[in-house]
């Protein structure tokens, strides 16, 4: 039988001030920090969280890590000058590609309403990931769409039972299985490593989120007895020489934090 594609996956965001200046109907006499500074008050006053609304988080950077045939392969799509429109585009062109199992830790609580907003605002096609079943008959049961179906597996969601009191974070969930969880930043430090020019880290944070929940994956999947111990371990096996091949400073600080 053949391999489906597996693909673990992460986003970072920014609040975005250009859209935030067209909702709110804010002129050019006041700038980006003033915008800013107005809006996570606003929110402050009204949620008691400066957490910009999904539709107003604009994507910086989109990681993957594609388990297929041919290997284990980690990537920030495009490249760090990218628009945003890019990057939300050649993500979905992927899973229009591989029609892949979608891995995401928090995904469906964030990254993809996210993505679904912000390709809408920016008149994205992405028919695959969004067929109920209309084009194929098997996505009608497994699709990317429903909380309940396992074509996009939120794993945090799954853990918890659905239960929000119960979810676990990434970092912590990583560390405690023994991988090496977030490394150089968290995020809420990613708008202030955007504002200083720092998109290559953000990029690297990003990557080590997504191999994070692909590796959780991994003993996901031996928890439930879908691989044996030793198919486990030649999975964990292949993503260490992978990493361990790549002269990246975040990946040689992953392995160094892996090994101890």
């Amino acid at each position: 039988m053949a391999m489906v594609p597996l693909l673990a996956f992460d986003i970072e965001t920014v609040p975005d001030t250009a859209g935030i200046r067209r909702v709110h109907d804010i002129g050019q006499n006041v700038d980006d920090a003033g915008v800013l500074a107005w809006f996570a008050q606003k929110r402050r006053a009204a949620s008691g969280s400066d957490f910009a609304p999904f539709h107003l988080q604009k994507v910086v950077a989109i990681a993957c890590v594609l388990r297929d045939a041919a290997g284990v392969r980690i990537w920030s799509i495009g490249d760090a000058g990218d628009p945003e429109p890019e990057l939300i585009r050649r993500f979905f062109d992927g899973i229009e590609k591989y029609t892949p199992q979608l891995v995401s830790w928090n995904g469906g609580g964030f990254d993809l309403p996210v993505l679904n907003h912000r390709a809408l605002i920016h008149g994205i096609t992405a028919s695959r990931y969004w067929d109920w079943g209309d084009d194929d008959k098997e996505f009608k049961f497994n699709n990317y769409l429903s909380r309940f179906h396992t074509r996009h597996l939120d794993l945090m969601d799954v853990m918890a039972q659905y239960q929000i009191r119960a979810s676990a974070g990434l970092d912590a969930i990583a560390r405690l299985s023994g991988f090496p969880g977030k490394l150089g930043m968290d995020g809420s430090e990613v708008a202030s490593a955007i504002a200083a020019g720092r998109i290559a880290d953000v990029r690297a944070y990003c990557e080590c989120d997504s191999l994070n929940t692909y590796l959780v994956y991994q003993r996901f999947r031996l928890m439930r007895g879908e691989v044996d111990a030793g198919e486990y371990a030649h999975e964990i096996s292949l993503v260490r020489e992978r990493v361990g091949a790549s002269d990246a400073a975040h990946w040689r600080e992953f392995i160094a934090k892996w090994n101890a």
